[in-house]
């Protein structure tokens, strides 16, 4: 597949986290990877909803989970979950002892009550 459909397998991801809590000291529940480009986001049960702001913001209309042991994929052009899809250019998730939420010393105590 190629990035014409909205997936470019040969992108890395960003990073181990989502790209602009990192930048402000925030925090994320789980993590979403830009199928097109290799943005890492976080998730719209976190508090700032990047992954979905990156892709209002660029048209890029997939993403994949960037969590540990899951490979689903959404469209948010269709708003269709693909249980499955091509491989991309690793790592697939985060480091597996990232905890969730995270990352590690950045996530409130409260964080339970601040989400959604």
């Amino acid at each position: 597949m190629t990035s014409q459909n909205g997936i470019d397998p040969s992108v890395p991801p960003s990073g181990t986290g989502c790209v602009e809590c990192d930048a402000v000291d925030g925090w994320w529940f789980h993590l979403r990877r830009c199928a097109q480009c290799g943005h890492i986001g976080c998730c719209d049960d976190s508090p700032a909803k990047h992954a979905t702001a990156h892709a209002t913001a660029t048209g890029h209309p997939l993403i994949r989970s960037f969590e540990p042991g899951e490979g689903w994929f959404w469209n948010f052009e269709t708003s269709e979950l693909y249980e499955s899809g091509p491989p991309l250019a690793p790592p697939e998730s985060h480091p597996a002892d990232q905890p969730v939420p995270g990352p590690a010393g950045r996530v409130p105590e409260n964080w339970a009550q601040t989400l959604g």
